[in-house]
């Protein structure tokens, strides 16, 4: 195996969302009903997290995550608590899924947006103690969606609080935030971080331009300024952090809300956000083709080719296939495997078992081993 392919991204790796067991839901229910308290629900949460810890070493991951077992949504628990920020009830979920859909939330600024002493940096302590000096990863929500949610899909109702009626103000805030975070977590020994991205995925959708131009939104133009905050926020990585990211199109119970191509965004998020590594969703034709992958510079690209909303395992020579076919515009030593998501992006799940889910991970490892070696 060539040196390049042992440092994250790895050959196979995850997007990191587990399925949640059983008396992890039901620990998570008694304590809404307040049953229990919060002592009890954080000891079944570890008790969890150890099992799922070991079931991803012996799986043979690189680098292993809680599963998000502490959240209820993949990113409104980190959104909602930083300093800053409040999640509001709303009627209905900010962008249509097509199927079961999420209960309606949506966030809004109260203050100046900051780190603080974020309630996830006693989660990735946690996941530290439980894994020892195994490696680990740990997923937040990116930066684009701290503004998206309220600003892009809840432009209609959004008002700006005194400190962010000038946007440029907010851009940067939410980016010093992330610095703080970048940090912050670095400090507690993280070196394997990763920013979940759901923005792109819309802005790849025609539908969904088409409809924010209708409300006079300039797409371009807010996809520029994300990469510009997302390049600021990443000014705090040291050297031996990797930080990736990885697009999505929607995934809850199997569902999703976005599709299309990369090419819409390829340019200007491939050719200039200074990430380590894209996790890239390639699990359906709603994906595309490979083409706008020629924007790729030197970072990595993890293809999402297995799909984790559906039990079926895929064919191991037609993923292989796939592989080579991007290799056409990204040489195979910057490429990586993986799911397309993760298995449970909201404390729901995704439509397939436990067994399921490992058989998944199983076939990634498999077919990388046989492409890299």
């Amino acid at each position: 195996m060539s040196e390049p392919t042992k440092q994250p991204p790895y050959i196979y790796d995850i997007v990191g969302s587990f399925l949640r067991p059983e008396r992890l839901k039901q620990a998570r229910a008694d304590f809404a009903a307040g049953r229990i308290g919060r002592d009890q629900l954080t000891a079944v949460e570890d008790e969890c997290i150890a099992e799922l810890v070991q079931k991803e070493k012996e799986s043979g991951i690189r680098a292993v995550t809680d599963g998000e077992f502490r959240r209820a949504m993949w990113h409104l628990d980190f959104l909602s608590a930083l300093e800053g920020v409040e999640e509001v009830d709303a009627k209905t979920w900010s962008v249509e899924f097509k199927g079961p859909k999420p209960k309606g939330a949506q966030l809004r600024f109260t203050g100046k947006v900051d780190f603080g002493d974020h309630p996830f940096l006693e989660h990735y302590r946690r996941l530290r103690r439980i894994a020892g000096d195994y490696p680990t990863k740990l997923t937040i929500p990116s930066p684009s969606m701290l503004h998206l949610i309220p600003c892009v899909r809840g432009n209609q109702t959004y008002r700006p609080i005194e400190r962010y009626r000038d946007e440029s103000a907010l851009f940067h805030d939410i980016a010093i935030a992330y610095q703080h975070a970048i940090r912050a977590f670095y400090d507690e020994g993280c070196r394997y971080l990763q920013f979940d991205d759901t923005s792109w995925g819309e802005f790849c959708d025609q539908d969904k331009r088409a409809a924010y131009e209708a409300q006079g939104i300039d797409l371009d133009k807010v996809a520029q300024d994300y990469v510009d905050m997302i390049n600021l926020a990443l000014e705090a990585k040291p050297a031996d952090m990797t930080i990736t990211t990885h697009i999505c199109r929607g995934n809850f119970r199997s569902t999703w809300f976005s599709s299309g191509g990369y090419g819409p965004i390829a340019k200007t998020l491939f050719s200039q956000a200074n990430y380590d590594g894209f996790f890239l969703e390639y699990d359906s034709d709603r994906a595309g083709d490979f083409e706008p992958l020629r924007h790729i510079r030197d970072q990595v690209v993890v293809l999402g080719l297995v799909t984790s909303k559906f039990p079926e395992l895929e064919d191991e020579d037609a993923v292989i296939a796939r592989i080579h076919e991007a290799e056409r515009y990204v040489p195979l030593d910057q490429l990586r495997l993986s799911t397309q998501c993760g298995f449970s992006s909201t404390e729901e799940g995704n439509v397939l078992t436990e067994d399921d889910q490992w058989a998944k991970i199983a076939l990634v490892r498999r077919i990388a081993e046989r492409v890299w070696g």
